[in-house]
């Protein structure tokens, strides 16, 4: 190695490693850290992550989210942040107020414009998310909830290696059967890395009629709560169907603050108060 090369090389890790002792410090004011994953696309964790997030700032605890989701980022659009930018500050970026008090920080915030692509490979990803994590101030926070993306790629391993005492992990999931295999991918990917998981949550578990009230177990019952208790790991709640969530999520509104008194809001609230039970060891 010429010396160029080496002097490059030093720099190179000296600057990693100020970057890794700069989230130790930040991650050192968050008391909770949570991540939530899926195994696969379309189940919903999105819509989960900022609904969750906007319910437990209701319950007077401070809040902040971090969208992971580099190529497909949509927190931003689910809690009406669309177009907003974070403050570069003396103390680090600061991020943008949503919903309830929200501390939000994506990559969208970041781009030209919404139509502006992210053409990264993981080795890349992983060095923007840990520059990232290090000038993000987010001051003192109660919960921080990542948005990670569908499976167990990069950014799930780069979370896991730069954020070492993640609190847990929540998998989300729908009922069908079919999800089985990848909820059990994203359970083995936690125990692999030691990290605790949480419990499982099952999205759109079922429909009920607004004409007749019968229920409809559209995409089959009970898978969710069966893989947890294959698992050993605590089911969090069901979540219904509501044709409301696709209007919210036009509209860019919280459904818990759109339509609050709805089956979808207050399962959403419960699974709060059951998660602050299995975090903090009690409930509000």
């Amino acid at each position: 190695m010429s010396a160029p090369e080496s002097d490059f090389r030093s720099k190179l890790i000296k600057r990693i490693r100020e970057q890794e002792e700069a989230i130790k410090r930040k991650m050192a004011k968050v008391k909770y850290k949570i991540a939530i994953i899926s195994g696969k696309g379309g189940v919903g964790k999105s819509f989960i992550s900022a609904n969750l997030s906007v319910a437990l700032a209701t319950m007077n605890r401070d809040v902040g989210i971090l969208d992971v989701d580099f190529h497909g980022p949509s927190i931003p659009k689910l809690l009406g942040l669309r177009n907003r930018k974070m403050i570069s500050t003396p103390t680090g970026l600061i991020p943008v107020i949503g919903p309830a008090g929200v501390r939000v920080v994506s990559i969208d915030f970041m781009l030209p414009s919404e139509e502006t692509p992210v053409i990264w490979r993981g080795p890349l990803k992983a060095n923007v998310l840990r520059e990232l994590l290090s000038m993000i101030d987010w001051s003192d926070l109660d919960y921080l909830i990542i948005d990670l993306p569908p499976g167990t790629g990069d950014e799930p391993l780069s979370v896991a290696q730069l954020i070492r005492d993640l609190t847990g992990l929540i998998v989300v999931t729908i009922p069908s059967d079919l999800s089985r295999i990848v909820v059990e991918r994203a359970v083995s990917f936690a125990k692999e890395l030691n990290i605790k998981v949480l419990g499982v949550i099952e999205n759109m578990s079922y429909f009920v009629c607004p004409k007749c009230g019968s229920t409809y177990r559209i995409f089959g019952k009970g898978a969710g709560m069966k893989i947890a208790e294959e698992m050993g790991i605590r089911f969090l709640g069901e979540i219904p169907l509501d044709p409301r969530v696709s209007e919210c999520t036009d509209e860019e509104t919280p459904i818990i603050i759109r339509y609050p008194n709805t089956e979808v809001a207050k399962a959403i609230l419960q699974i709060a108060r059951t998660l602050l039970e299995e975090v903090e060891g009690k409930t509000d």
